[in-house]
Order: structure tokens, then sequence, then C-alpha cells
């Protein structure tokens, strides 16, 4: 394939009508929508300008975990002092805790008083242990030392220290109630070790409130609808190379492959895609078996043990893959007998397949192309996640004003203190959530600018091949797909930027209508009406009507506007398609 490149290549009447006339049509040839082109040019200034704001404030480590006394993110070795190992937020003092969980008491759980530990503490059989204050002022130990003695330092306390310890207002406070790490927060287990306790009692501690009410606060608060998204953050971020393997090198190899295979097994290619597409939802509801324990054996007991308390939380996620499993067993049914059913429908399927296998093999560059958008996505997508994840931490960590007896006492200044006592929590102010959503609309928009990018480029290469009459000619581009990129950065970049952004438009209004819906039905206000919840759902079914319709209509135009709108005059095409051959044949 050889010769120059051709905007759209066949034969076309001269302006007589009669002479038909081959080579390449010119005519008309602007870029258009110039508007919207500039519009998408600004929007992405503003996105950088947008990212660095998060840059510039965000701290990914607050998505995960949580803050001290002092304002610190446990974890973050940049802290006062040096944190990089103790990751796990603990509360020192379980009455207030309790406090916390009381309807009728004002106390929050984030003015309780939390340090950050390296592990959990659990209550010793034979003697009350002790987790104290980070060691400073008179007591001089290094954090690698009170890391080393388990955080007790309780040996070392003036008889002073001592009355305040037993009166729960430190430096150290008693190991009464066991704890494991949910969530890198120390999860109280409302069960407090009878040796311990009585060693407290002996000791002359004040009471210490034995409730449920101990283990539902802290349970509360880390599952709470702003720490599940932070953790889902949190997570995206922790999991990037899974995701860059598994979402990104593993779907590119794929496709190259599955593009090689339609080139050189046409007509086996229908039928492996069905065949794989049964086998991978039979692969798919056997795992949810497994993970559901009706086959084999159940997956999470033997980690956490049915003695333990918290087999009823883990039991909530049996139910839900039980669930998982019983639907995807529906969906395997009905799949299975849709290929039973469409059997000639992919029979018909195996010639449009030769088609473009015939394709792929004139306009060899096909197959690679995919490797261009799929590494500027990627490029675009890492660069979004990290600028998401600066921007959803880009609060400002400031002391709660709280009015409430939260005195303890201070190493520093060799006192009980009661001023200033009161925790830390993330302040998010409303233009950072004004941030968050343009940054989401962001994501929305470049991803459809790049999928119609690619779109017109394909349909450019591949209109090389079909205006050549389907025959190799001197006039295909000897690089159809680089040359379509050309002419797509040259005219047609207005245009495609118009389309996404329609599309864009529609998917948020279906996204913050979705999210709407999901927080009317956690509070329980949809409408109980039939006419309500007609007009809710049908809402919903309109709105995705549309979304798809729009998808559609833009996938056709992406196609029309290369060879019809922008390169072929309206007039001679017009007249090219009265003659005999002229437009219909194609």
């Amino acid at each position: 394939m050889r010769g120059p490149l051709g905007a759209v290549i066949g034969r076309y009447p001269s302006s007589d009508g009669n002479t038909q006339m081959g080579g390449i049509i010119r005519h008309n040839r602007k870029c258009r929508d110039i508007a919207f082109l500039v519009i998408f040019i600004a929007f992405w200034v503003a996105m950088i300008v947008n990212s660095s704001f998060g840059f510039n404030q965000g701290n990914p480590l607050r998505l995960t975990y949580g803050l001290d006394y002092k304002g610190n993110v446990c974890g973050e070795k940049h802290a006062k002092r040096d944190l990089r190992e103790l990751e796990l937020r603990y509360w020192l003092d379980p009455n207030q805790v309790y406090q916390s969980g009381l309807k009728s008491n004002q106390f929050k759980l984030a003015n309780a008083r939390s340090i950050c530990l390296l592990d959990c503490p659990i209550p010793l059989d034979d003697q009350l242990n002790w987790v104290c204050d980070y060691p400073e002022g008179d007591i001089h130990l290094s954090m690698g030392d009170w890391i080393n003695m388990n955080y007790d330092y309780y040996e070392f306390l003036t008889p002073e220290m001592r009355n305040t310890s037993l009166q729960l207002q430190g430096p150290c406070y008693p190991v009464i109630f066991p704890s494991v790490n949910v969530y890198w927060s120390c999860q109280f287990i409302a069960r407090a070790s009878n040796m311990s306790l009585r060693h407290w009692q002996q000791m002359g501690g004040v009471k210490i409130n034995e409730d449920i009410i101990i283990d539902k606060s802290i349970h509360r608060s880390i599952n709470s609808r702003s720490s599940v998204l932070k953790r889902y953050m949190a997570d995206i971020g922790k999991a990037w190379p899974v995701l860059i393997v598994c979402g990104g090198i593993l779907p590119l190899f794929l496709s190259v492959i599955w593009l090689l295979m339609i080139r050189h097994f046409v007509v086996a290619m229908p039928w492996i895609t069905v065949a794989l597409f049964n086998v991978l939802m039979v692969s798919v509801t056997m795992f949810y078996y497994l993970k559901a324990g009706w086959i084999g054996n159940d997956a999470i007991s033997p980690i956490i043990g049915e003695h333990d308390p918290y087999i009823h939380v883990f039991g909530r996620e049996i139910n839900h893959l039980r669930a998982a499993a019983v639907l995807m067993t529906f969906i395997m049914v009905v799949a299975v007998l849709t290929s039973i059913v469409i059997v000639r429908r992919i029979i018909m399927a195996t010639s449009v397949l030769k088609v473009a296998a015939k394709v792929i093999g004139e306009v060899q560059a096909l197959i690679i192309f995919p490797i261009i958008p799929y590494t500027i996505l990627a490029i675009f997508y890492m660069f979004w996640f990290s600028a998401a994840l600066h921007l959803f931490s880009s609060g400002q960590v400031v002391q709660n004003n709280c009015n409430t007896n939260c005195c303890a006492y201070d190493l520093v200044s060799k006192r009980v203190n009661c001023d200033h006592c009161c925790g830390y929590s993330i302040n998010y102010t409303p233009h950072i959530g004004v941030a968050i959503l343009f940054h989401l609309f962001g994501c929305y928009w470049a991803t459809q600018f790049l999928i119609a990018c690619s779109s017109t480029v394909i349909a450019g290469s591949v209109a090389s091949y079909y205006w050549a009459g389907g025959a190799t000619s001197p006039e295909i581009p000897f690089l159809p797909v680089f040359s379509s990129m050309k002419r797509l950065m040259r005219y047609s970049l207005g245009s495609v930027a118009l389309g996404s952004l329609i599309v864009s438009f529609v998917e948020s209004i279906r996204f913050m209508l979705e999210s709407i819906r999901r927080r009317l039905k956690v509070s329980s206000t949809t409408p109980d009406s039939w006419i309500g919840k007609a007009a809710f759902h049908s809402s919903r079914c309109c709105l995705r009507c549309i979304e798809w319709t729009i998808k559609s209509v833009n996938r056709n135009a992406y196609i029309m506007l290369r060879y019809f709108v922008n390169h072929v005059n309206s007039g001679e095409l017009e007249r090219s398609c009265r003659t005999p051959g002229g437009c219909h044949h194609r």
C-alpha cells in the first residue's frame, strides 16, 4: 500500500456531471467547532490548576490512617515525631469511647484521646499491662525503646503520675479490653479481661464501663460513609501495581492477540468467543461458590475462627457472597441458553468477520493502533488517580471545638491539663467539594474524548481501504492509521470535543441522579405510592436510553464527519450518488 494520503479515495464526477474522475477530493476541508476545541483546551488548563492544588494541599495517608490526639497522621514519617511504623490508631481511655457511644452524651469519638501504635494491645493473663502516652518530658525513652517495652513505662512514673493514671487521666492507661485491627483502627471487643479488671480494681482505679456500646462506638465510626469512601480511594492508591497489570498491560496484550486471531482464524472466532464467554461465566460462578463455602471449605472461617466474637460481622459478607453466587448462577444459565438460541446469528457473524479480517490484512497498522490510545489513557488515569487521591485528602487538619471534660496529664508541663484537650479532624471546605466534582467530570470528558478520537481514526483508516473498492490500491496511504490521526488533529478535534462533551454531561447527570437515589434509599425516603415509584424508575430508564442514543449517534457522527462533513463537497457527493455505481455500491 503506497502512495499519498487521500481524504476520500474513489471515483467521482467532474463539474459537468459526465466525466468520471479518480483521485482525492479536497473541497470544503476546514476545522469545525473551533469554539468547543478552545473550551476543551481551557478545561485542561483548569484541570492542571485544580490538580496542582490537590498535590500541594493533600496527603493520601489521611485516607487510610487516623489522627492521634496531637493531629499527627499515623504512619507518617514527617510528623512531629517519627510515626512511619506506627500505623494503627488506638483509643487510650475506654470510658471516653463508652461516652461517645451514648445518644444522650455530646462527647464524640473524634475527641477521645488516641495515639498511634505498631499493633493493637491485648490484656495479659497474669498481670495488668498498660499503654502509655508518647515518651517526653521526664520520661527519657526513645520511640524505639517505647515500642520495645510494649508502650508500657508505668514502673518509671512518679506517685503523682500513677495516681492520675488510676483516674484515667494518663500518662498511662490500663489495657482492660482486647482489641483487633479493623481498617487501621484498634477495635475494642466489649469483653473485659477478668484478671486485668480485678487487678485494676485492687489498685483503686476508677470504674470502667463494660458495655457493647464500647464496641459499637468505634464500629460506627470506621463504617461511616465518609470513612468508607476514603478507604475506597486509599485502596486504589495501594493496589496500583495490580491495577496496572490486570487492568492495563494484560487487557492490551489480550486485545492484540484477539485481533491476530480474527485475522488468521476468521471462521472459528465467533465460536471461540462464545465458548470462552460461557467458560468465563461458569468460572466466575464457581469462584463465588468457593468463596461462599458451598464448594470446599469456607474461605473466611479458617482465618478468623468461629470462636471469634466478630464472626457475625464476616457472616454478613458470607450472605452477600451467597447472594452473588445465586445471581451469577442465573446469569450463567441465561448466557448458556442465549448462546444456543443465537447459533444462526453466529453463522451470520462469520461473514462479517471475514470482511473485518480482510481490512486488518490490508490496513495492518490497525493491529498495533490500540496501543496508542491505550497508552494515552493509561498515562491520563495515573495522573487522574494520583490527583484524585490528593484532592480527597486536601482538607485542613484542625482541632475540634468541644466543651467536654477531657483532662489528661501533660508530660511536658508536668500537670493535668484540661485546656486544648479536644481531638483533631480533617475539615473540608465547600471549594474542595467543587474541586472534586470538577475532577470527576474531567475524567468523564477526557475519557470520552479519547474514545471518540480512536473511533474517528479507525473510521478514517478503514475508509481508505473501503473507498478503494476493497482491493489493494496505490492510492491507499502507506500508513493509513497515522495519516488518519493527522487529519483528525487538523480538521476534527473540535467536533470530537463537542460530541464527547454531550456524552459527559448526560453521564454526569445520570451519576448524580443515581447518587441521589442511593441516598434516598439509605434514608428510607423513596416514594411509597406506585405512581411515585413508576416515575422514579422511569426517569432512570429514560436517562439511560438517552445516554445510549447519544453514544450511538455520536459514534456514527464521528464516522460521517471525517468523510462527508469535513472532506467531501456536498454538491459533488450528491452528483456522484446520481451516477450509476457512484455511491450506492459503496
